[in-house]
């Protein structure tokens, strides 16, 4: 028998056993050395009750929720007039104020997989010029992919946050709050980052994209980079992914949604897909009427099945964000649009196809 008898024990150990005692021992070091929040992602070290985060959309007309779409090449122009377009930044008060920019980071790739570098920075830095305290990038990455640091790294996105004078931060790298759910069919409750509660106000920063188990990624599935692995919707019940999504996104209302669609995702997704330039930049105080636009450019293109042949307002996450009342319903939704680079026809075709869809109408 192969083994060793230590000293003073009578115990007599193999070398499997040690072994298997080294490599415990290193991933006990390990897991010491990680941040609380790190580890909660394995155990939960700590969890503390949270209300749900909710916040008015002041970005609203005659009863509708307004949503921009603007055309043009420039990202910044482009990012100040998508919010001018429905009262500016002024209506969520973020003078003095810490902001919470959430973009999309599933993987390193870049946008349209993950949200555009020179976006994040043009709204980094809009935020600061008009009077924020501090402004705070986040996010956590896909189960399945590297870190969210070395996704943040390899999509560009660290550098164009940095370079515009912002936080980074990594949710796994941070405690978790749980929050009960009012209204769900699929869960309870919900462990979401504690920075969506540390932050003054949010800004969901989200990019246009087809998803082969969501059906499309927008304002709604961006929330899901703010929740606990465990309770992604592939864990919860991967036969409805839609009213998952909708369903948790009762945790917290973002400020502002401002919606990266320079270049959009149109078929595949979410990590790998077809792309094209859409260059259009789209804001709203309301998750649904950001979503029913963005969907609109998807389906302009008539590439993806699961959205070309149904209705916008008849996608599952819609109906069932409605359902909850996460936002306005069909009818409610008031289009405002502006090419800065004056007339294009590309974007007036587009428009309007987007406004005759948000009205569930089939353009000619």
């Amino acid at each position: 028998m192969s083994g060793i008898l230590l000293k003073g024990d009578s115990m007599l150990y193999s070398r499997r056993s040690l072994l298997f005692l080294s490599s415990l021992s290193m991933l006990s070091f390990l897991f010491l050395k990680c941040s609380p929040g790190t580890r909660s992602l394995f155990f939960d070290s700590r969890r503390e009750n949270a209300d749900p985060v909710k916040f008015p959309n002041p970005y609203v007309e005659q009863g509708k929720a307004l949503v921009s779409i603007v055309g043009g090449d420039d990202i910044k122009p482009m990012v100040r007039e998508a919010v001018t377009l429905i009262g500016g930044l002024e209506k969520i008060d973020i003078k003095g104020n810490s902001i919470l920019v959430k973009p999309n980071v599933v993987t390193g790739d870049r946008n349209p997989t993950t949200t555009s570098p020179e976006v994040i920075k043009a709204v980094i830095e809009i935020l600061y010029e008009e009077g924020a305290r501090k402004v705070v990038v986040g996010d956590m990455s896909g189960l399945m992919t590297f870190s969210t640091a070395w996704n943040m790294k390899k999509s560009g996105i660290k550098k164009a946050a940095s370079d515009a004078g912002a936080e980074l931060v990594c949710f796994e790298d941070y405690h978790w709050l749980e929050v009960k759910l009012p209204h769900t069919k699929y869960l309870k409750k919900i462990s979401i980052s504690e920075w969506i509660v540390k932050a003054d106000r949010i800004v969901n920063l989200p990019v246009i994209k087809t998803h082969k188990y969501a059906a499309y990624s927008i304002c709604l599935k961006n929330f899901i980079g703010a929740t606990h692995w465990k309770q992604r919707p592939y864990f919860v019940d991967e036969g409805h992914w839609e009213e998952v999504v909708s369903d948790i996104n009762q945790a917290y209302t973002p400020h502002l949604n401002i919606i990266d669609g320079t270049v959009s995702m149109i078929a595949g997704g979410p990590r790998k897909g077809t792309a094209v330039k859409t260059n259009v930049i789209l804001a709203s105080g309301d998750r649904i009427a950001g979503d029913v636009a963005g969907l609109g450019v998807i389906k302009s293109f008539d590439k993806c099945p699961a959205i070309a042949d149904k209705g916008i307002w008849e996608q599952r996450q819609i109906k069932r964000a409605v359902e909850i009342g996460l936002g306005v319903g069909k009818g409610h939704v008031a289009l405002r649009d502006k090419d800065i680079r004056g007339d294009s026809s590309d974007f007036k075709d587009l428009v309007q196809k987007v406004r005759k869809y948000i009205e569930n109408e089939v353009p000619s």
